[in-house]
């Protein structure tokens, strides 16, 4: 790829991290995998518990893992969950009730920028629904919903979280709205 391209994205990516935390004047960004040597040993932390929270938590629907990965007054700030309980035990009933509506769901991991305190991560949230989603029956319809998340680190764990999930593209894939 062209040296003019490859800065480019790299802004791209600077940009959209710096509109979806609204952090002015972050840290320069870091590259994506803990393995590369422009992550801070902190960043690669960070970026390895949120490449659990997914894989382990949502994904394979290991709930006691959140005691690990969140602090204990967690924030979860997403629009969709209204005011659960802080901690690791408010989020326990979300993930538990998107396993029984998706007994298969699967997160993808689709781009993640690690800056300072703050991960930002693009996922794809996959699955069958084949059961009651907080009110609707199941569809038996596959669902496939892009994401984006931001997590803020306190203490080596996930202090607070916010999500935007399609959630319009979400209901139209149920068969709940046109």
């Amino acid at each position: 790829m062209a040296r003019s391209t490859l800065k480019q994205a790299a802004l791209s990516r600077r940009l959209l991290f710096l509109a979806l935390t609204g952090v002015a004047g972050c840290a320069p960004m870091k590259a994506r995998s803990p393995s590369s040597s422009g992550l801070t040993p902190d960043e690669a932390h960070q970026e390895t518990v949120v490449r659990r929270y997914f894989d382990e938590v949502w994904s394979q629907g290991r709930l006691e893992v959140l005691d690990e990965l969140l602090a204990a007054g967690y924030i979860n700030h997403t629009p969709s969950a209204p005011n659960p309980p802080p901690g690791p035990g408010g989020l326990k009933p979300i993930v538990a009730a998107f396993r029984v509506a998706f007994p298969d769901l699967h997160f993808t991991i689709e781009d993640l920028v690690v800056s300072d305190d703050r991960v930002a991560v693009r996922v794809r949230m996959e699955g069958d629904h084949e059961g009651p989603l907080f009110g609707i029956a199941a569809t038996h319809r596959r669902v496939s919903v892009e994401q984006i998340n931001i997590e803020l680190f306190r203490g080596g764990k996930i202090a607070e979280h916010w999500r935007v999930t399609d959630e319009l593209g979400l209901m139209r894939q149920l068969g709940v709205v046109r």
